[in-house]
């Protein structure tokens, strides 16, 4: 870490906020916190004696904080980042960045033109695993990317704020763009709506991308048992992981099709472990971001690549729409 001087404030103490607020004291980079639930504020009062507490955010720019991360409900982002960002603050905005890609746009404009940080917390990006898969795609392991999949099913918590495109898909949509770089050429997505109306419980988005590479996203929260499936395949290899299982193993398959000769002929090669840091994701990405308090660019989970993940989620909300 550059700097452990580095002070963050976090805006919404609730459950992922917590995260970012215990591992922030770890690092020592904890600076305050502001939370409206008065019971909330007294209980970590008992934990974190050294710091500042406020009840709305405007109340903690009397403070000088390098930086804020706000984990708030998803329909507050926009509000609080826009006051942040014009008190020239870096920031950290949980997922997503704002609920539409306009009002995602303008934040990313307002912080350019503040010259702050805005970055977007799609952890997944911070996964050594994932990380991996994307040097072993950059280092021509698996040749040329052909085809991408992920399956994110539970049986768990249903919404009725939101429909399971936008719960899970997020997720897998940042992966999709980190590893192709590329964005799609068309989107399709179709579901079913099983449990409460107009809310979609499972979907599946086909993607087309440049270069003929197909990704398909399969999510749902009715189903028989948790899977977190991700098979990236290439012209030379093949690469799976599986996040929930215990062991998480990321294999390599030296697996391909040959039909050099006019036949398809199938080649199995060596099937592998790639080891790979046990690192938690949400560490690497706090430490990623306190190390950019210092206004170096970010390169990873930028407003850019979010204000893109969003703009597939609309492409395919409205396709989901034209189906029903």
């Amino acid at each position: 870490m550059k700097d452990i001087n580095k002070k963050v404030c976090v805006v919404g103490a609730g459950n992922w906020g917590a995260n970012h607020i215990r591992l922030l004291n770890e690092m020592g980079s904890l600076g305050g916190i502001v939370d409206s639930d008065q019971s909330r504020i007294e209980s970590f009062r008992d934990i974190y004696n050294d710091i500042y507490f406020y009840e709305e955010v405007e109340d903690s720019f009397i403070d000088s904080f390098d930086g804020y991360i706000v984990s708030s409900p998803a329909d507050t982002h926009f509000q609080i980042a826009k006051k942040i960002i014009m008190n020239r603050n870096h920031v950290l905005v949980e997922k997503p960045l704002a609920l539409n890609v306009k009002d995602a746009s303008t934040l990313n404009e307002m912080a350019i033109e503040n010259r702050v940080n805005l970055m977007v917390g799609h952890l997944l990006l911070f996964h050594t695993a994932i990380l991996k898969i994307k040097q072993m795609i950059n280092n021509g392991s698996i040749g040329e990317l052909q085809y991408l999949y992920s399956n994110r099913l539970n049986l768990g918590t249903i919404r009725s704020e939101e429909n399971i495109l936008w719960s899970f898909a997020p997720h897998d949509i940042s992966i999709f763009q980190f590893f192709v770089e590329a964005f799609p050429t068309e989107v399709i997505s179709r579901g079913g709506v099983f449990l409460q109306s107009n809310i979609h419980d499972t979907t599946m988005t086909v993607l087309q991308y440049p270069n003929n590479i197909i990704g398909h996203i399969f999510v749902s929260w009715l189903h028989p048992f948790k899977e977190h499936r991700l098979v990236v395949i290439g012209s030379k290899g093949m690469m799976s992981f599986e996040d929930s299982t215990e062991d998480k193993k990321l294999n390599f398959y030296g697996k391909t099709i040959d039909i050099s000769d006019g036949i398809p002929k199938k080649i199995d090669g060596k099937t592998e472990e790639i080891p790979y840091d046990q690192e938690m994701p949400l560490d690497r990405e706090l430490r990623y971001f306190v190390d950019h308090l210092d206004g170096s660019p970010i390169d990873i989970s930028d407003a850019n690549s979010a204000i893109e993940v969003l703009k597939i989620l609309e492409i395919a909300t409205d396709s989901l729409i034209d189906d029903a």
